[in-house]
């Protein structure tokens, strides 16, 4: 016989998975009406909690799970060990989830904490993890959760991000200062907050110039390496070849300038590249790459903060917290070519 998920009492009972999460565990904190409905909805499908059933009513599991789309990247591997290192030293472990972006994944996750497995969640793609009935819902009916990195469209989450269009006006006002203007993007997965934001940057510091946008210039990767070798071959096959190319993450960027010293190319005397992120190894490329910091260690550390704040039953004054970008000027960009 299956066993019976949280999402069947849930429906059941007309409420989210949170809600009956919470008035599984702390019945005080939901209406006598909302109770009687998750009681009677528990009663009806034969739903046992898992994890020593009614003893998490009164006890916490240590326990919090980081969506992340892909562990592998650098610029998420820095987030998880200042997350990490955060954790520990209130007393928690990190459960970690590498969804792939894959929207069934992130729900699986999600679920953990819905069934007590987990007291918290940080949410590192751009979806709330659990079954909304719409894109607002309010943030009292989620479990505590902070969203970071790739933004949920939702103002009522708590959430740790960077200026990510900003970020991206301040990478071309630098090439446009050394006299470029047949500057390339080779942006992220399409449809991603930050590439959309970056993206938005990137016209913008061109229009601003008074340069007109070329959509020839702008080629679509996925923040990985190979992407930015494919997005660097097409780009050179051009009759007009971009005399400075932005990648919107230093992965794409290294992949990039591996292309062209393939093909013979200088850099920056024939092409300038610039990168987003300041992973470690952007400083030990040859040339070292020109990018814009991220605070990697900084967004781990002030989202576990925020976190543990909501998980204490704490009230954060402010719900989203912006840290600064910084623009890191090395050897992979210099003036435009006479």
């Amino acid at each position: 016989m299956a066993k019976t998920s949280i999402k069947e009492v849930a429906k059941q009972a007309g409420v989210s998975a949170a809600t009956v999460s919470r008035a599984l565990s702390s019945p005080e904190l939901v209406s006598d009406k909302t109770l009687t409905r998750v009681l009677a909805a528990v009663s009806d499908t034969g739903y046992k909690p898992n994890r020593f059933g009614a003893s998490l009513r009164t006890q916490k599991s240590g326990n919090v799970v980081v969506v992340m789309p892909d562990i592998t990247n650098q610029v998420n591997a820095g987030i998880i060990r200042a997350i990490e290192n955060e954790a520990m030293q209130a007393g928690y472990s990190v459960l970690l989830g590498d969804t792939q972006n894959i929207q069934a994944r992130e729900s699986h996750y999600g679920d953990m904490v819905s069934s007590g497995q987990a007291d918290g969640i940080l949410v590192f793609t751009p979806r709330i993890p659990f079954p909304t009935d719409e894109d607002q819902q309010p943030i009292n009916d989620l479990p505590p959760l902070v969203n970071s990195c790739e933004e949920i469209p939702n103002d009522t989450i708590h959430k740790v991000m960077i200026d990510n269009r900003a970020g991206a006006i301040a990478a071309v006002e630098h090439l446009l200062s050394l006299g470029h203007t047949r500057i390339a993007a080779v942006k992220g997965p399409a449809l991603t907050p930050s590439t959309e934001s970056r993206l938005l940057g990137y016209k913008e510091a061109l229009t601003q110039a008074g340069i007109k946008v070329d959509e020839k210039y702008i080629i679509t990767g996925d923040y990985g390496t190979d992407s930015g070798v494919i997005a660097m071959e097409k780009l050179l096959r051009l009759r007009d070849r971009p005399t400075a190319v932005f990648c919107f993450s230093d992965d794409m960027a290294i992949g990039a300038m591996n292309t062209l010293r393939e093909y013979d190319f200088r850099i920056p005397e024939d092409i300038s590249v610039m990168g987003f992120d300041d992973i470690r190894y952007a400083k030990l490329m040859s040339p070292t790459l020109t990018t814009i910091k991220q605070p990697l260690t900084e967004i781990g550390k002030e989202s576990m903060k925020m976190l543990l704040a909501q998980m204490k039953g704490e009230s954060v004054a402010n719900k989203r917290i912006t840290l600064p970008f910084e623009l890191v000027v090395r050897q992979s960009t210099g003036p435009v070519p006479s």
